[in-house]
C-alpha cells in the first residue's frame, strides 16, 4: 500500500511539474502589442518566417499566434500584407536576399503544425535588441581567463595555490610548494613561511629573505624565481538582475567579465552600465560594459578575489533608437548623457538617414506624445525614460535631375544646370546613335500636381538647331531606335540544310548567304527548285482565289559561288530546300528467332516482301512455329510515312494525347500501361505460314524501314492476365476452353468485364469476345496466346440511384402509353 501511495504521489508530482513548466514557459513569452509592423525591416520579417518554419507553422498559424500575443488586428493585417509581398517578390525573382534560405522560410508551407512551438519565442526578432546584451550570449565570446599567462606580479597568493620556487646559480634546487589553509608554505630545510594575502612580488621578497637567513647566497651568485603552479579556485556570488544568479566557482585569475558570462549576463531588466563589484562589504568598482564595447576599455574589469560579490542593479533609463542608424537597439542612458551620446553608441547614422530632425515618442502622463529634436539640439537634449527615437530616411527625390533614354550612347541621369536645353543634354549623353529615329522624340514632364504630360519634338530640328527646348526638373527624354518601332526582321530556312531555323535578316542577303548561315546543304539536298515564299500586302479580301504568299523558284550553284543573278531576300521570307528526287537512305529490317541466319538486313528493292526476307535469312529452322510469326512496325511505317522524310514531333504528340485521354477515363492511371499499349499498337497481324506457302500474295507485306520479323519456337503455354484472381501461365491443352484457362488463373475478379475479354495471338492479331443473345462467344485459344480480361469502367453512380432512375423511366413510359391508349378509345 505504501509503494502504491508513493507511485501515485510521484505521478502527481511529475504532472504538476510539467504543467508548471508549461505555464512558466508561456508566461515568459512577452507581449508584442507595442510592435509596429511599419517599422520592421524585411530582414526582421524574414527571420520571423524562418522561426515559424522551424516550428512547423503556416502563415495563418503565425498570424494567429501574433494576435494571441497582443498584436492588434490592424497590425496583424499589415503583417499579413508584408509576408504576402515578400513571398510574391520571392516568386518573381526565384529567390530573396542571400541571407534567406527560401526553402526553409519564404517558400516553406508546412501541412501540419509542430507540437513543440509553444516554448519557442517566435517573435524574438520583432523586439528591439538591448545594446550590449549579446556579448554574454555569443558562443565565441566565453571570456575564459587565460591560465597560460606569465604570473602577474600583483596576483594575491592564497590557500590552495601552488608556488614553484626555482633556485639556480651556486645552488640548484626546485620546489613545488602548496599553500596550506593557514596561508603557509613549508620550505624544505628552511622552515615555514606565511604568504597568505601577499602579492607574488611580496612573496618572492619574503622567500629570498628566508633563504638568505639559511645560508643561501642570494644575489651573490644565486638567484631565485617564484612562479605560480596550480591556481586555486575562488567563489564568487552573483546577485541582482543576472540571468542565473548564484554562487560560482572560478579560477583565481577570473575577472568580472568571466563571472558575468558564467551567470549568463544581465537579464532584460539588468543594467549593463552600473555593475557593482563588492568586496568586504563595500563597493570597490563600477563596471560599464559600454566602455569595453565602444572603446575596448577594461580598466574596471578587475581580477576577482574569493568571496567577491557582483551585483547587477536594474537599469534606470533606457531609450530606443530605430530606423536609419547603424545599430538600432535599446540603449541604457546614464545621468548627464545626451541624445548625441546615444547616436554615437548606435554607430552613427546610415548613409540614407535624414538627420535634420528626429522624431521622439515620449511618455506624457497617461499617454504618449510626439516631439521633434532638431540636429542643432542633439548635444543638449537629455533622453527621458521610455523615449523612442525614429530616424527616417531621406526622400527618394532629386532636386536637379533630368533623364535621357533610348538611342543615345550614354543614356542615364544627368544634372539639371541652369538653362539646360535638350540639345545640350543630347551632347552630354555623347550624341545620337546611328539607329536613332529622328522624326519624333518625346519629353515626359512632371507637372506641379505630380501628373505627367508628353511633349513631342522633331529630333532632326533639335540637332539642326531649328528648335530647342529648355528642360525642367525630372524631365525624361526618350529618343527611340528604329529597331524599337518595328518587328524584328528575320528570315526562315527549312528542309535539307544542316541547321534549319530562323536567322536575323540583313540588307542584300541572298539565298546563298542564308544557306551558309544554316550550315550548308545536308546530304541529298537538291540545289535546284529551291522555293522562296514571300509575304504579300496587296491581297484581295473579296476573292476566294486571292494569293496569300508569293512563291519564287530559285536554282543556285551547289558550291554557293556568288553570281550576278543571285536572288535577294526580303524580311520574313521562308526558304525551302528539298531533297533530290532519287535520293534514298539505306533502310534496314531485322529478323529474329527460328531462322538460319537471324540479324539485320538492308532492303534491296522497294518491292521486297516478308517472304524475300525469310529466304535471305536461310529459311525457317525445324522447331519454328510459322503460324506464330509476328511483324513489329512503328507508327510511321504503319501510316505509310518515311521517317526520314517526316516531322515525327506531331505524331508523337498525337500518341501522348491519346494516352492522356485514357488516363483521364481511367482515373487510376495504373490501368493504362503506356509501354504495353505502344508495343501492342506496333504489332501487325500476319499469317507467316500462309505467306511462305504463297509468296507474293496480298498478305505478303512490303518491308518498311525498321520492321522486325520474329519467328518463335513451338509454343506450349497460354498466358492469362488482367482482371483474374491469379494471373498466370497455363499449359496449352486442346481440350480446354476459354473459360477453362480463366478458371486455371483463379477465375474472374469482381471487377472483370467478361464480355470485353479478348485474345492476343502470337502473330499479333487480336480477337474479341462476341455476344450471342445472353451468351458470350469466346474466341478459340491457340498455343502462345494471351488471354486478357479488362476492368469494368468506373461506375457513374451507386446501384440504388441507377435502379431508381431505371424504374422511374419505365413508369413514365408506361404512363405515356396508357395516356395514348385512353385517347384512342
Amino acid at each position: 500500500m505504501n509503494k502504491f501511495k508513493f507511485l501515485i504521489s510521484l505521478v502527481l508530482f511529475c504532472f504538476s511539474f510539467g504543467v508548471y513548466t508549461k505555464v512558466i514557459a508561456q508566461t515568459n513569452l512577452q507581449n508584442i502589442s507595442s510592435v509596429n509592423v511599419d517599422e520592421l525591416t524585411d530582414q526582421q520579417v524574414v527571420q520571423l518566417l524562418e522561426q515559424a518554419a522551424k516550428a512547423g507553422l503556416s502563415d495563418e498559424n503565425l498570424l494567429q499566434q501574433a494576435q494571441g500575443r497582443g498584436m492588434s488586428s490592424s497590425q496583424v493585417q499589415k503583417l499579413q500584407e508584408r509576408i504576402k509581398a515578400l513571398r510574391s517578390r520571392n516568386r518573381a525573382s526565384s529567390r530573396i536576399d542571400t541571407t534567406v534560405n527560401s526553402e526553409r522560410s519564404l517558400n516553406y508551407q508546412p501541412d501540419t503544425v509542430s507540437q513543440n512551438y509553444s516554448n519557442i519565442d517566435l517573435f524574438e526578432s520583432l523586439k528591439p535588441k538591448v545594446f550590449g546584451a549579446d556579448i554574454f550570449k555569443g558562443k565565441n565570446s566565453s571570456f575564459q581567463p587565460n591560465l597560460q599567462l606569465a604570473t602577474p606580479l600583483n596576483y594575491i597568493v592564497g590557500p590552495k595555490d601552488q608556488l614553484n620556487i626555482n633556485v639556480y646559480g651556486s645552488s640548484l634546487v626546485n620546489w613545488k610548494l602548496d599553500v596550506s589553509p593557514e596561508g603557509n608554505i613549508n620550505i624544505p630545510g628552511v622552515g615555514i613561511l606565511n604568504v597568505n594575502g601577499k602579492t607574488i612580488e611580496q612573496a618572492t621578497a619574503l622567500i629570498k629573505n628566508k633563504l638568505s637567513q639559511n645560508n643561501y647566497a642570494i644575489n651573490r651568485g644565486t638567484s631565485v624565481q617564484v612562479t605560480l603552479g596550480n591556481i586555486r579556485s575562488i567563489k564568487i556570488l552573483m546577485i541582482g538582475q543576472v540571468l542565473n544568479p548564484g554562487t560560482y566557482t572560478l579560477p583565481s585569475l577570473a575577472t568580472v567579465f568571466n563571472a558575468l558570462y558564467s551567470a549568463g549576463g544581465p537579464n532584460d531588466n539588468g543594467s549593463l552600465r552600473q555593475i557593482e563589484i563588492i568586496r568586504n562589504n563595500r563597493i570597490i568598482r563600477h563596471l560599464d560594459v559600454y566602455d569595453f564595447i565602444l572603446k575596448g576599455d577594461q580598466k574596471n574589469n578587475i581580477t576577482l578575489q574569493d568571496q567577491d560579490i557582483i551585483r547587477v542593479p536594474t537599469y534606470r533609463t533606457r531609450v530606443e533608437l530605430a530606423g536609419e542608424v547603424k545599430i538600432p537597439a535599446l540603449f541604457e542612458v546614464l545621468p548627464g548623457e545626451t541624445l548625441d551620446n546615444i547616436i554615437t553608441y548606435a554607430g552613427g547614422f546610415t548613409d540614407s538617414a535624414y538627420t535634420a530632425r528626429i522624431k521622439v515618442s515620449q511618455i506624457s502622463d497617461q499617454q504618449r506624445r510626439i516631439t521633434d529634436v532638431l540636429e542643432a539640439d542633439f548635444k543638449n537634449y537629455i533622453p527621458l525614460r521610455g523615449d523612442k527615437y525614429t530616424i527616417e530616411s531621406i526622400l527618394y527625390r532629386f532636386e536637379n535631375r533630368v533623364v535621357i533614354e533610348g538611342a543615345v550612347f550614354r543614356p542615364g541621369d544627368y544634372e539639371l544646370q541652369n538653362g539646360l536645353t535638350l540639345l545640350q543634354l543630347i551632347d552630354k549623353s555623347a550624341g545620337l546613335k546611328e539607329d536613332a529615329f529622328t522624326e519624333r522624340g518625346t519629353i515626359t514632364r512632371l507637372r506641379t500636381d505630380n501628373t505627367t504630360e508628353i511633349i513631342g519634338f522633331n529630333v532632326k530640328d533639335v540637332i539642326n538647331k531649328v528648335v530647342n527646348i529648355t528642360l525642367q526638373r525630372e524631365d525624361i527624354v526618350n529618343i527611340s531606335s528604329i529597331f524599337d518601332l518595328r518587328d524584328k526582321y528575320v528570315v526562315t530556312i527549312n528542309g535539307n540544310v544542316r541547321k534549319p531555323g530562323r536567322f536575323a535578316f540583313s540588307e542584300n542577303m541572298k539565298v546563298e548567304d542564308l544557306i551558309l548561315k544554316a550550315g550548308g546543304f545536308s546530304e541529298g539536298a537538291s540545289t535546284n527548285r529551291i522555293e522562296v515564299a514571300r509575304r504579300i500586302t496587296n491581297g484581295d479580301p473579296a476573292s476566294k482565289n486571292s494569293s496569300v504568299s508569293q512563291v519564287f523558284s530559285v536554282n543556285i550553284d551547289g558550291q554557293l559561288k556568288p553570281a550576278d543573278a543571285n536572288f535577294v531576300l526580303t524580311p520574313f521570307d521562308i526558304v525551302s530546300v528539298y531533297s533530290l528526287p532519287g535520293y534514298e537512305k539505306q533502310k534496314t529490317v531485322k529478323i529474329e528467332g527460328e531462322v538460319l541466319y537471324p540479324g539485320s538486313y538492308t532492303i534491296k528493292n522497294k518491292n521486297e516482301k516478308i517472304s524475300d526476307l525469310v529466304a535471305r535469312a536461310g529459311g525457317l529452322t525445324a522447331s519454328a512455329d510459322a503460324s506464330g510469326g509476328s511483324l513489329r512496325r512503328d507508327n510511321f511505317a504503319i501510316l505509310g510515312i518515311d521517317k526520314s522524310k517526316s516531322d515525327t514531333a506531331s505524331i508523337n504528340a498525337e500518341r501522348n494525347a491519346r494516352i492522356s485521354r485514357l488516363k483521364r477515363y481511367y482515373k487510376d492511371s495504373t490501368n493504362v500501361n503506356t509501354d504495353t499499349a505502344q508495343l501492342r499498337n506496333n504489332y501487325v497481324g500476319i499469317e507467316l505460314d500462309k505467306i511462305l506457302k504463297s509468296p507474293g500474295s496480298k498478305t505478303d507485306l512490303l518491308l518498311e524501314n525498321g520492321d522486325i520479323v520474329r519467328v518463335p519456337k513451338q509454343q506450349q503455354i497460354v498466358r492469362v492476365n488482367g482482371q483474374v484472381l491469379y494471373p498466370s501461365a497455363v499449359v496449352f491443352d486442346k481440350s480446354k476452353s476459354f473459360n477453362d484457362y480463366v478458371s486455371n488463373a483463379g477465375g474472374y475478379s469482381p471487377d472483370a468485364l467478361r464480355r470485353g475479354a479478348y485474345i492476343v495471338y502470337p502473330n499479333g492479331t487480336v480477337q474479341s469476345t462476341r455476344k450471342f443473345l445472353f451468351f458470350n462467344n469466346h474466341p478459340p485459344v491457340k498455343p502462345g496466346s494471351e488471354i486478357y480480361v479488362p476492368k469494368k469502367a468506373p461506375s457513374r453512380g451507386n446501384l440504388i440511384q441507377n435502379i431508381l432512375g431505371l424504374t422511374t423511366g419505365i413508369a413514365s413510359l408506361g404512363a405515356i402509353i396508357l395516356g395514348i391508349v385512353s385517347l384512342n378509345k
